[in-house]
């Protein structure tokens, strides 16, 4: 096929990524076309670990850091040296690259939180809540919303998304400026907040088997290396379904949690726009919270980022069905 300008050969176009929904690689790869225009902004000049599924989503899956080597020579990559080598990380500019990527089966794509520039300063800070059962979706945005009465009294803004399964992100665009340490323990303090004043449904406790059927607000994901699902990206879960942005007044009307598909979430587009789209925008300081950190904490970027990567087994684990 061609896709703006490039040459890419796809292969097992009918098979069946998605059994339950019907969805197929033909599926996958056109999705990926089709939001180029929205999902590139947020990909831009960031390192991606790859969720592939070569047999759909009810056969195995892996994560792939390392760009394979009969990626077309078009591929952008990035090394980064961790501690036993150095892994080339596909960088995806292009709608190209988007469509080759769905021919890979990488039904999820987890973008770094830092861009390749200013890889040791991430953009974001991340809350990322995950409920544990019989908690749901409404303690989860009633959680969202707690946050972003936080962040407001920290003169702070915050964008949620959903992540497309069961969980919820709030994203707090930041001058990439910050090291990691530092905007790890911004969102620890904004969570030990949450967390003092409504502990009925709220955690920090990491244990799984300890959380007590609450929202577990995990600030660890604001760690260097760790990844998590993209916006307008798909999930390996049976209905399909795509992490979408939301509005804030979404939340705050209750009801049932959005169930966009890589079928539907065009609609959702076409109506809304990217209400992502102020999460690239300039970034927030840090300056007026630092003092509550015990200071800030920068660094000289560094050579080898094994000290804060995410050990790939534990990351896998915490991810799945969220």
């Amino acid at each position: 096929m061609e896709v703006a300008g490039r040459r890419l050969a796809v292969t097992n176009l009918e098979k069946p990524m998605w059994p339950v929904t019907g969805f197929t690689k033909a599926d996958l790869i056109e999705y990926y076309v089709s939001v180029a225009p929205y999902l590139l902004p947020h990909l831009r000049d960031r390192p991606l670990m790859i969720r592939r599924f070569p047999d759909g989503i009810e056969g195995k899956d892996f994560y792939q850091k390392q760009c394979p080597d009969h990626a077309p020579d078009w591929v952008t990559t990035f090394p980064v040296a961790h501690k036993e080598r150095v892994i080339d990380y596909v960088i995806c500019n292009e709608p190209a690259t988007l469509a080759w990527l769905g021919n890979q089966a990488a039904v999820e794509i987890h973008p770094w939180l830092s861009s390749a520039s200013t890889l040791d300063y991430p953009d974001f800070g991340i809350f990322d809540l995950d409920p544990m059962p019989p908690s749901g979706w409404d303690e989860t945005r009633r959680t969202a919303l707690v946050i972003r009465q936080a962040l407001s009294e920290l003169k702070l803004r915050g964008w949620p998304k959903a992540s497309g399964a069961t969980g919820l992100q709030v994203y707090v665009p930041l001058i990439p400026r910050y090291t990691y340490e530092t905007v790890r323990e911004f969102v620890h303090f904004a969570c030990r907040l949450v967390q003092q004043a409504f502990p009925q449904f709220t955690t920090l406790v990491r244990d799984v088997r300890k959380r007590e059927g609450k929202v577990y607000l995990d600030y660890l994901q604001n760690v260097a290396g760790k990844t998590i699902s993209t916006v307008y990206g798909p999930r390996a879960v049976p209905a399909a379904t795509v992490s979408v942005p939301l509005r804030w007044d979404e939340l705050e009307s209750g009801g049932a949690p959005p169930a966009y598909n890589l079928r539907t979430v065009g609609d959702r587009l076409r109506e809304a726009g990217d209400l992502f789209a102020p999460v690239l925008g300039p970034g927030q300081a840090l300056e007026p919270i630092l003092p509550f950190l015990g200071g800030e904490k920068r660094s000289a970027p560094r050579e080898d980022w094994s000290q804060e990567e995410w050990p790939e087994e534990e990351e896998k684990h915490l991810d799945r069905g969220r």
